[in-house]
């Protein structure tokens, strides 16, 4: 049937084109954007999982900006802890060639005078964004002033997100000078020898060596035990420390148990005859150094003070070593920190294209694929609108 009231044809015709338009905005979109997920409603699980990625990947930004930051801050500290090494060591040369008998003190002094300064303007000048590790107000503190560093952003399984930093604690191994205080490796007084001494000691008929502070030697020996063994014409005070062969033993009232006496090893034969030293535990002797880096005056010092100095040089010299070489470790940490983030950046980004991006190729064929089609539904709904005219020759007969 003809109707001049409804054109199934051209109806069709046109339900086809404008579903070929769709197609075509959408092809369209995703060309100019190079995106085949742009919006939620594109694909909901892709599009969400882009966007937090790409949310975290500005965090990652983020921590390589303050990755940067605190390699600067790093740098700096290394720089100037590096600087002082040097001058430290000039100072020591200096008050070694002042021991020789005869030279001129004054004038050693008056270099190591300007070497002072100059250790002073290290610490001063070695601040980056306000920041100085050089200095720290370490009696206020405590002791330790801890610095921080931004190292990484991580998401975990759950989604929870965290910071991880890198830190880095300024104590009286680490920082020049105490602001508080006199904690600082050159602010601070040194004692040259430790308060303690190494002793061979027996335990449990087994003799090991160890280092403890003079006279404190009892908490190695544990309660209850029995060392046994026999030694002749000696009467030995209880809880004393005796030598056997060598060895420090805790001896046994003989008082109360007569004839017996720590041995020196674990296997002793009943008739053995120790000779017992009854030395005491020889005390450790501390030896302090008469001022510290940043005050000492070599003229007022004597050839004892002077060497003892000269020692206390050394110990601080041996803490500012140790720290160059823990910043030097810090700043190879964040180096390669920032190295992985931003591999990790890229990998990131990579993911979030493979989810979300326009293969064009394939998006340029199937443009041009539909602009045919568009063409040709054009033509169709052409056809079926000129059908209906068909019937005026009817009426013109």
């Amino acid at each position: 049937m003809t109707s001049i009231l409804t054109n199934n044809a051209a109806m069709a015709a046109l339900q086809t084109l404008r579903s070929i338009d769709a197609k075509m905005q959408d092809t369209q979109a995703r060309v100019s954007s190079g995106l085949r997920v742009g919006t939620a409603s594109d694909n909901a699980a892709y599009w969400s999982i882009a966007t937090t990625m790409r949310s975290d990947n500005m965090a990652l930004s983020a921590v390589q900006d303050a990755l940067g930051l605190g390699a600067a801050k790093v740098d700096t500290a290394y720089a100037a802890m590096e600087g002082a090494v040097e001058v430290v060591k000039e100072i020591k040369a200096k008050m070694v060639a002042a021991t020789e008998e005869g030279v001129d003190r004054k004038k050693i002094q008056a270099e190591i005078s300007q070497l002072q300064e100059q250790l002073r303007s290290i610490a001063s000048s070695a601040s980056f964004s306000g920041e100085n590790w050089m200095k720290a107000d370490l009696t206020a503190a405590g002791g330790t002033v801890q610095k921080s560093v931004v190292g990484s952003f991580i998401r975990s399984e759950d989604g929870s997100v965290s910071v991880k930093k890198i830190n880095y604690d300024l104590t009286a191994n680490t920082v020049l000078f105490d602001d508080g205080g006199d904690l600082g490796i050159l602010d601070r007084i040194f004692n040259v020898t430790p308060a303690s001494i190494t002793l061979d000691i027996n335990v449990s008929g087994v003799t090991q060596k160890y280092t403890v502070m003079a006279y404190t030697i009892d908490a190695l020996i544990a309660d209850g035990a029995t060392f046994e063994g026999n030694y002749a014409n000696t009467t030995v005070p209880a809880a004393d420390y005796v030598k056997v062969q060598g060895v420090w033993v805790k001896a046994v009232d003989s008082t109360t148990a007569p004839g017996q006496e720590i041995a020196a090893t674990s296997t002793v034969p009943a008739a053995a005859s120790w000779v017992v030293d009854v030395t005491p535990i020889p005390p450790a002797t501390v030896v302090v150094a008469p001022a510290s880096l940043d005050t000492v005056d070599i003229t007022a010092l004597t050839n004892e003070e002077l060497a003892t100095m000269v020692q206390a040089t050394d110990v601080a010299l041996e803490a500012m070593i140790s720290a160059t070489a823990d910043l030097g470790s810090i700043a190879m940490r964040i180096g390669m920190q920032e190295n992985f983030v931003a591999s990790l950046t890229d990998s990131i980004d990579s993911g979030i294209g493979r989810l979300v991006d326009a293969d064009m190729n394939e998006e340029s064929t199937r443009l041009k694929a539909l602009q045919t089609q568009q063409q040709l539904a054009i033509q169709a709904l052409s056809i079926a609108n000129t059908a209906s005219e068909s019937i005026l020759t009817l009426f013109r007969q």
